[in-house]
């Protein structure tokens, strides 16, 4: 990966060299539906939704591990060709399908992220940025023109939940030229709750891929670039876990995998 040299003058933020409607704003119309599959049966027959049990509180190094096989395992069935196959009354684990990046810059905020794409629309990513800008958007619910659009174009973008569908939060950044968006929950102490984002009413299209974040993990990524008055964050996308040792992945320590 290379970096190419802002032109004298430019208004935006210098290039990291990678491969290559109208805005219609609208009432809060998400379609969502939070992903809580039934991973446990209680003596009594019913759902326990705690990966440790029932009757104990979570042992964090047991909910990481467990949760890091289930994430390896999706991504080798994905880099295979091959969908994981799904039975009556299960959810596939291709509707839990997790992306990664890493935060290379600031430091003290340099971890390997989860993230779940949308369900039914967005594009996906068919090459891998070394390095690229994540650049929270300029009102954060981007819901209309942007007023750091200009910084957006050609990077990616973070943009809050609310104000607007999903779709025309996606459709905003793609119009400002963004290579994907990056949607965090705007419930900052959401650390564990994620959201499968799906089509509004209005039949539109996005091309460019939507991830959904943490509303935990956007609120610290946002407060280490306010506090180190940086317009923006170097992102690694997507980051391959099957490919670090476990006790070598730097995981976000407020959250739980």
């Amino acid at each position: 990966m290379h970096r190419a040299r802002a032109p004298e003058g430019s208004a935006g933020p210098p290039r990291l060299l990678h491969p290559g409607g109208s805005l219609q704003e609208e009432e809060e119309e998400e379609a969502v539906q939070e992903i809580q599959p039934c991973s446990r049966r209680g003596p009594g027959g019913g759902c326990c939704s705690a990966p440790w049990g029932c009757a104990s509180a979570p042992p964090r190094f047991q909910i990481r591990d467990a949760r890091l096989a289930t994430m390896q395992l999706v991504q080798r069935s994905t880099e295979a060709g091959s969908a994981p196959r799904q039975h009556r009354g299960e959810f596939s684990l291709r509707v839990q399908e997790y992306l990664y990046f890493q935060v290379l810059s600031p430091g003290d905020i340099r971890y390997v992220f989860t993230a779940t794409p949308a369900k039914d629309f967005g594009g996906v990513f068919n090459t891998r940025y070394d390095q690229i800008y994540l650049v929270p958007a300029d009102p954060p619910e981007a819901c209309g023109t942007l007023n750091n659009g200009v910084f957006i174009d050609g990077q990616i973008a973070l943009v809050e939940r609310g104000g607007c569908s999903f779709l025309s939060k996606t459709r905003v950044i793609q119009e400002h030229g963004g290579h994907a968006v990056i949607i965090a929950d705007n419930a900052y102490d959401n650390d564990s709750t994620y959201v499968k984002m799906i089509q509004d009413s209005t039949r539109r299209t996005a091309d460019i891929p939507a991830l959904f974040l943490l509303g935990r993990d956007g609120y610290m990524i946002r407060r280490s670039l306010e506090r180190h008055g940086l317009p923006w964050a170097v992102i690694s996308i997507p980051v391959n876990v099957t490919s670090i040792p476990t006790y070598e992945l730097m995981q976000p320590p407020w959250t739980f995998w």
